[in-house]
């Protein structure tokens, strides 16, 4: 017997009493055991007596009494999807987390699915037929366990994060917020957000392949962590070089800028509109247009000025673009404010226009196209506080939060592959990731008392969908 095994049956021993052992299959199985003289062998004789649950890594899954009929129509359409395009990560699972990979895996699909919180998702997992195929332990006190598990092995979890990352990739970077009361949470603390306001937060820090369109590492952070200070932490973990990283204003400081030139680092870094770095007076002459807006910009190199503030011999870039629609909206409404007697003037020069410095030597369209896909990791963002702002009673403790936040992020991961999927076939204006979810559960399967298995009918809307995201989810038989 494992020593794990021999542990748990240590500690049950003390809980429960005699308590024996069986293994059935490649799964261990406990009950308790009491004993009563028997005269014709005038011996002690032992007796099997109830059922206390399987045993697994993650501790003993007591056995649940039903007072229902076992189930035999499950939701097929959905989780088999969601299992499919799980592929590319099932291995690096097993790889850092090999006891626990199975409730993890489980975890993810339940909460792309539903957004079950945890509390829930026993009965919701039991739904899906992936259960019956994957052996993942579910109940509220072995998921909570698991989340510290988790939460406590950072390295496997940067392991993983590391292994969604590739050389030469484009990786968009932010850092974001959800507020939380929580008195016995280190990662809780005073800071300001993106709205200037000063609460009680945790920070958390995103990476996202603009490549391969998915997120690829998610770390939470103490809540005074800054956005210049997140980059660092990051830059110390992930290897970025042969990378290009696109960075928010906030993230700019002389410092980083130096870092990344000497460090063979790409970046695209927006400055704030006071920077001193920017010169107003540049002509905006060339063109080009953005999603129908037109959009005026130039670039200059700025190597020598830069050498005011940082030591570097590599060539830095400032690139001025104007937005013209952006401008004239900006303008009318400091019109407005001046007729109001809001403000006696305003300053033309910096309207509609930003400012963005970089090492790359690119022409402007192509630069501003990379800057403007950072729009895909602030959806991430609003993803992702949508999940965690459901169950924030069960984030009480460092641990937890760690756990919990590694199994939001592979929720969000497979919510981007079938977005991805999505825009693979150009259907982004025509599907959603929700709309097809809730068309692939609509296809059930039915395991019949004879031992053989069907679907229900499948609905037309349903295979349309399927046709169209040329699915391949069922059986050939």
């Amino acid at each position: 017997m494992e020593k794990w095994i021999e542990k748990i049956v240590k500690e049950a021993r003390s809980r429960y009493g005699p308590v024996e052992v069986k293994k059935i299959g490649n799964n261990y199985y406990l009950s308790k055991v009491s004993s009563v003289y028997d005269p014709d062998k005038k011996r002690a004789r032992k007796i099997s007596g109830e059922y206390i649950g399987k045993i697994t890594p993650s501790g003993i899954v007591k056995a649940v009494r039903r007072s229902s009929a076992p189930r035999s129509v499950y939701e097929y359409g959905n989780a088999k999807l969601l299992y499919d395009l799980s592929s590319s990560i099932i291995d690096g699972l097993k790889a850092h987390f090999p006891s626990m990979w199975k409730e993890i895996l489980a975890m993810a699909v339940v909460r792309t699915i539903r957004h079950s919180p945890m509390k829930y998702m026993d009965a919701a997992w039991d739904k899906l037929y992936l259960s019956q195929e994957i052996d993942a332990s579910m109940s509220p006190s072995i998921l909570s366990s698991t989340l510290k598990s988790i939460g406590r092995d950072w390295e496997s979890q940067r392991g993983f994060f590391r292994s969604l990352m590739k050389k030469g990739d484009t990786i968009l970077f932010d850092l974001s917020s959800i507020f939380s009361n929580g008195e016995n949470v280190l990662l809780v603390e005073k800071g300001y957000n993106r709205h200037r306001i000063n609460l009680r937060q945790i920070n958390f820090a995103m990476a996202f392949s603009r490549k391969e369109f998915i997120p690829t590492v998610l770390k939470p952070l103490p809540g005074s962590v800054r956005d210049v200070k997140s980059i660092s932490s990051f830059l110390k973990e992930f290897d970025v070089q042969d990378s290009i990283l696109v960075l928010d204003g906030g993230f700019f400081s002389f410092h980083n800028i130096e870092y990344f030139l000497n460090h063979n680092i790409d970046f695209i870094q927006p400055l704030w509109r006071d920077s001193r770095i920017i010169d107003y007076s540049l002509k905006t002459e060339s063109t080009f247009k953005y999603r129908d807006r037109g959009i005026r910009y130039t670039k200059i190199n700025v190597t020598e000025r830069m050498k005011k503030w940082i030591s570097t011999d590599r060539e830095v870039f400032l690139y001025l673009y104007e937005d013209v629609k952006l401008r004239g909206e900006e303008e009318s409404n400091l019109i407005t404010m001046m007729s109001n007697g809001r403000i006696k003037r305003y300053d033309g020069t910096r309207l509609g226009k930003v400012s963005i410095l970089s090492n790359l030597d690119v022409d402007g369209e192509t630069l501003y196209g990379i800057y403007k896909s950072r729009e895909d990791v602030e959806q991430s963002f609003d993803a992702m506080k949508n999940e965690l702002e459901e169950d924030k009673t069960y984030l009480q403790d460092d641990e937890s939060i760690w756990g919990y936040f590694f199994v939001t992020f592979l929720s969000l991961y497979l919510h981007y592959r079938v977005l991805a999927l999505i825009r693979s076939k150009d259907l982004v204006g025509s599907l959603s990731v929700n709309e097809v979810l809730l068309q692939m559960s609509r296809i059930y399967l039915v395991k019949y008392s004879d031992g053989t298995k069907g679907f229900l009918d499948i609905p037309k809307r349903v295979e349309d969908v399927m046709q169209s995201l040329e699915l391949d989810i069922l059986p050939k038989s």
